[in-house]
């Protein structure tokens, strides 16, 4: 009889074990989802501004005729950081894609900001109707990039906590939940979005 209770015992201390680490496990499983799916919104933002660059450089082509090196530079920045962010989006978890995601970006924030120097010694340029609309809705763009990048952090940071507390950490590793990588901008002169109003 004795021995029954005690079995009885280590079988529920046993279950109660279980379920703990399920929990465990499902509230991982839900913040990475929750970070990812934030990346998704960036994701979305991300490809309308690399949409709108090719429309902008197309634009000043006709203006800007001596400035080919300007807008070449504008347009690889562009390819390289939409590439880098295919892989982010394949996979926000990837802290090494993260990263150069965030170095992708500051070297287009960098070349379109060349590009809106240059354009400035264009009175034609920044007359035009077109390039009016598509700086309009470039730092529109930007405004939403930075929005849905502070939500993406935000997830970022409540999901690395939670699996770094004790004892979830014990367990994070065991089941391959590694640290995700905040989306920030490290140089603090890129940490604004870049001015693109000719006026």
């Amino acid at each position: 009889m004795t021995a029954l209770i005690i079995l009885g015992v280590i079988a529920a201390l046993a279950l109660i074990l279980v379920f703990w680490i399920v929990g465990i496990y499902n509230t991982l499983v839900t913040l990475r989802n929750r970070f990812k799916n934030a990346f998704a919104q960036i994701d979305v933002q991300l490809k309308r501004r690399y949409d709108l660059i090719p429309n902008l450089v197309e634009t000043a082509k006709g203006y800007v005729k001596h400035e080919r090196e300007t807008l070449e530079a504008v347009i690889k920045a562009r390819n390289i950081a939409a590439s880098a962010a295919e892989a982010v989006a394949t996979n926000p978890a990837n802290g090494g894609a993260v990263k150069s995601l965030m170095g992708a970006e500051a070297g287009l924030a960098g070349a379109l900001s060349r590009l809106m120097v240059v354009a400035e010694q264009y009175p034609d340029l920044k007359a035009n109707q077109n390039i009016a609309q598509l700086t309009e809705e470039l730092t529109s763009t930007e405004n939403k990039i930075a929005f849905a990048r502070q939500a993406f952090n935000d997830s970022v940071m409540t999901y690395n906590t939670t699996r770094e507390v004790f004892p979830n950490v014990i367990f994070a590793g065991m089941f391959g939940f590694t640290p995700a990588e905040l989306f920030t901008v490290e140089n603090p002169a890129e940490r604004n979005a870049p001015q693109v109003k000719f006026s």
